[in-house]
C-alpha cells in the first residue's frame, strides 16, 4: 500500500496537557526538539495563547472547547500539495461537527468551520519545511550536488467551539456545539473522535483519493453560488462565490472572474 509505513494512527500517543501556551508551539518544540512522531496529538483544556489564522488569538475558555494541535509527517505530499492537507482537515473536521450539529454545518475558505453564519471552528497549518541533498550518486557532475526543500512536518492546529456559551465582544458570531444542541460534552473524548475521523481522510489524501475530498470539500462549501460581500486592502466588493482554484484559490465572480489567495481578501459577514 502506499500508505507509509512508519505512519502511526493519528492520535496516538495523545497528550493531555492541563496548561500551555499553545498547542501548537508545543508540538513545534517537539518537532525541533526531534522527539516529534507522525499521529501525536497534544490536548489543552487551558491555552493561554492560543494561535489563529494571520497572526489572530483563538480566544477558548478553559476545559470547555477542543483545543488541539496534531503532528503528521506529509510524505508523499510535495510542498505544492499544502492545500490538499488543508482540505483533508477541513472536511473532517465538518464530518465530525455535522455528526452532532446537523445539515447547516458548513466549510469556509479555506479551513473555517461554520454553523449557518456563526463560526464554529478554525484550523492553523504550521509547517516545517527543510533542505535535503539527493543521493550524490545520481548526478555525473559531482561538483553539483543541488538542495531541494522537503516538507518535513505539519503541525495541524484546530480549534472547535464545545461547550462554551459566551464569547468576547469581538468575536460576534461565534458558536459552540452546546449553544447549537442545548447538550453539554466531553471535549477529550470528542477530541479523540476528531482525531480517528482525520486519519481517515488523511489516509484517503496519501493513496492519492484527492478528489473524493475535494468533492465532499465543494459540495458543503460556505456561500457557494451565492453573492457575498468582501474586502481586498480598501476596496469593498459584492461577488458570487465560484469555488476554488486547482491551487486552493478562492474563485469568486462579478463583472470578472478573481482569484485569491488566503490573506487577500477578507469576508464581511454581518
Amino acid at each position: 500500500m502506499p500508505y507509509l509505513p512508519s505512519h502511526k494512527s493519528i492520535g496516538i500517543p495523545f497528550i493531555e496537557l492541563q496548561t500551555v501556551d499553545s498547542t501548537n508551539n508545543y508540538a513545534l518544540r517537539q518537532i525541533h526538539a526531534g522527539l516529534a512522531q507522525h499521529g501525536l496529538a497534544v490536548f489543552a483544556h487551558k491555552q493561554v495563547t492560543g494561535k489563529g489564522q494571520r497572526g489572530k488569538i483563538w480566544s477558548s475558555d478553559n476545559d470547555a472547547n477542543i483545543t488541539l494541535s496534531i503532528i503528521v509527517k506529509p510524505a508523499p505530499l510535495a510542498i505544492a500539495q499544502q492545500f490538499q492537507l488543508s482540505a483533508c482537515v477541513a472536511v473532517a473536521a465538518h464530518e465530525f461537527f455535522r455528526k452532532y450539529a446537523g445539515i447547516h454545518t458548513r466549510i469556509k475558505w479555506p479551513n473555517d468551520l461554520y454553523w449557518k453564519d456563526r463560526k464554529a471552528g478554525g484550523v492553523l497549518i504550521e509547517n516545517v519545511i527543510g533542505a535535503t541533498k539527493p543521493d550524490p550518486d545520481s548526478y555525473r557532475d559531482r561538483s553539483q550536488k543541488p538542495e531541494k526543500s522537503e516538507w518535513q512536518w505539519a503541525v495541524i492546529g484546530i480549534g472547535i467551539n464545545i461547550n462554551q456559551t459566551q464569547f468576547p465582544e469581538h468575536l460576534p458570531n461565534a458558536v459552540s456545539l452546546k449553544q447549537i444542541t442545548g447538550k453539554s460534552f466531553n471535549p477529550v473524548e470528542l477530541a479523540k473522535e476528531l482525531c480517528h475521523i482525520i486519519d481517515s481522510f488523511f489516509y484517503e489524501l496519501v493513496i492519492k483519493r484527492f478528489d473524493s475530498i475535494l468533492s465532499i470539500y465543494l459540495a458543503h462549501f460556505y456561500k457557494k453560488d451565492e453573492k457575498v460581500k468582501l474586502k481586498k486592502d480598501n476596496r469593498i466588493f459584492e461577488a458570487v462565490i465560484k469555488g476554488i482554484s486547482p491551487a486552493g484559490k478562492l474563485v469568486v465572480q462579478h463583472s470578472i472572474e478573481e482569484e485569491f489567495d488566503f490573506g487577500e481578501v477578507e469576508w464581511i459577514i454581518l
